[in-house]
């Protein structure tokens, strides 16, 4: 399943040299080349284009630009025995489906039946939880990035490092007040800030300059002081437009050079002024970064001025002396490929808000849902004194007291413990230091998406993956473990209802490949089979201290079947 992005392949006037394009139909079109059943699916506006009116016209429209045959379907779940006669499958529009912007399970269960990977190539909705998007990743075997999605991430996040002196952020656009986060980080990492669009009246306001109330932002004063006093205690410059083309709001014709602050009443700015623009100018000739994110765009427009495709003009030019530039929105976009011979040497990213998110520091939930690569490379010759000996897993292996027990006892296996909490496993490594234990090590990370990643590197046999005692959270879908292709899996809880959906969670998504191991001395408890004692003789701190209270373990465990192989 592909859930690709509408907004890059359903434009009315799509430029074939875009990257963006070019990437999202790559994606598609190289999982069809690589003979994938595949089914797409993407919410769009139907009122801005006719074409996308029908789910019949839209399935012609991307046939024609894919050069395939797509079948649209209202039919959810899908019939999957049809898609051998066909490239592809349209699923309805996901806007006319409640569940989605409420991430809903039952409709993400629906669009997941009989789907083995999901592709997500939607970089515009990143920044929205929904249920093609989210939800969606816990039903699915394999969960990736289609490479729109994963060009654009990368141009997100070279936007927001600082490996280049000299970087300037060009800010257009409206709403100071809603991106006074992003714009105090931006001011902590750049070499200045320069104000093109409707912010810049607040940013001059702030300042003590005289400027039209009406063209001010209401609330957002002490924003604006805040932001101020992060560039100043830096000693970084804001710049704002020295003059603008205003519009005579009686004679909408009628146009003239204003200092930007001596605008009389009855003038509105429609767009920066010659002198604004040479003060940029000057700026992008010493710069070796650029940010140009949201549009040179006030409350009018006049088609007879051209500070935008002007300004264009000379970012373009600073293509050919090495600058990395990336360009964020639209509007912005459009007007640099108008103008560009260079396209490739560009970063662009359309979807402005995506930026403003990621600039605020919070989380893109498209991102965590995907599967993900433990982010450095293991040198497991450095871990372990004998990197070839059997691995045992403890996944939330807490303050190590288990690993560390069981590593005296079984020299002949090594040991790794993966724990979210890092203050924990720094304790752990330093245990690890202090005795020289080399069968034992711990990492920091978030198992649920890099289990895989970690443990195909290990040279070795992976013999067992342990469970213990999880935050009572794994019964949410959400937290579903992807560890099913090991020799044995050990789970225990001391909260039954946890136990059991790690039970149902591993059986279902191991498709046969995994059976539960029974013993003759099984106990019973609520009607249920579990293991009387720790196959391991070694209790961890949380199951003994369950176990002096007097209260059960529910403990299991599964192992590979024969016909799993």
């Amino acid at each position: 399943m592909v859930r690709f992005d509408s907004t890059v392949l359903l434009q009315e006037d799509h430029d074939w040299r875009s990257i963006s394009f070019s990437n999202a139909l790559f994606t598609i079109k190289y999982l069809l080349e690589a003979r994938a059943r595949v089914i797409l699916v993407s919410d769009w506006k139907e009122k801005t284009d006719s074409r996308f009116h029908a789910l019949e016209s839209t399935a012609e429209y991307l046939s024609s630009i894919l050069n395939c045959k797509i079948v649209p379907t209202r039919c959810i779940p899908f019939n999957m025995e049809g898609l051998e006669q066909m490239d592809a499958l349209l699923c309805e529009n996901l806007s006319k489906f409640r569940g989605e912007v409420s991430n809903s399970s039952e409709l993400a269960e629906l669009l997941s039946s009989g789907v083995d990977i999901f592709v997500n190539d939607s970089f515009s909705q990143s920044h929205k939880i929904l249920a093609s998007t989210v939800a969606i990743t816990r039903f699915c075997y394999a969960s990736l990035a289609g490479f729109h999605f994963e060009d654009s991430l990368y141009n997100l996040r070279n936007a927001s490092e600082t490996s280049k002196q000299h970087y300037i952020a060009i800010i257009g656009g409206a709403n100071l007040c809603d991106k006074a986060p992003a714009l105090r980080f931006l001011a902590s990492i750049c070499e200045g800030l320069v104000f093109v669009g409707m912010m810049s009246f607040q940013i001059m306001h702030a300042l003590g300059l005289p400027v039209p109330l009406n063209l001010v932002e209401q609330g957002a004063r002490k924003e604006a002081l805040d932001l101020i006093q992060v560039a100043k205690d830096r000693g970084i410059p804001i710049l704002c437009p020295e003059d603008f083309w205003c519009m005579n709001s009686q004679l909408l014709g009628q146009l003239k050079i204003f200092p930007a602050h001596g605008i009389l009443e009855g003038w509105i700015p429609v767009d920066l002024g010659p002198r604004s623009l040479d003060e940029i100018n000057t700026l992008l000739t010493k710069c070796k970064k650029l940010l140009w994110i949201g549009p040179v765009k006030f409350k009018l427009f006049s088609p007879s001025t051209n500070g935008m495709s002007e300004m264009a003009s000379m970012i373009n030019e600073q293509c050919a002396v090495d600058c990395d530039i990336t360009v964020v929105g639209r509007t912005a976009c459009k007007a640099m490929m108008r103008g560009s011979s260079s396209i490739a040497s560009l970063h662009l990213i359309e979807n402005a808000c995506v930026l403003w998110e990621f600039l605020k520091g919070r989380k893109l939930p498209g991102v965590p849902a995907l599967d993900r690569a433990y982010p450095f490379v293991i040198d497991w010759t450095s871990v372990y004194c004998k990197p070839a000996q059997p691995l045992f897993v403890d996944v939330g292996s807490g303050n190590g007291l288990f690993l560390l027990e069981m590593g005296k006892r079984r020299k002949d296996l090594n040991f790794l413990g993966l724990e979210i909490n890092e203050k924990l496993v720094k304790r752990c490594l330093l245990s690890l230091h202090q005795s020289r234990l080399e069968n034992r090590y711990f990492m920091a990370t978030n198992a649920t998406s890099t289990f895989r990643s970690i443990v195909c590197t290990y040279p070795g046999e992976v013999v067992l993956v342990s469970i213990q005692c999880p935050n009572p959270d794994f019964n949410k879908p959400e937290h579903r473990w992807r560890m099913v292709q090991r020799s044995l899996v050990f789970l225990q809880s001391d909260v039954e209802a946890v136990a059991v959906r790690m039970k149902e969670q591993f059986l279902r998504y191991g498709r046969g490949k995994l059976v539960l191991v029974s013993n003759l001395d099984d106990i019973e408890i609520n009607g249920r089979y579990w293991l009387r004692e720790n196959p391991f003789g070694v209790r961890s701190d949380w199951e003994q201290h369950v176990l002096d209270r007097g209260a059960p373990m529910y403990r299991l465990m599964l192992t590979k079947s024969s016909s799993g192989e």
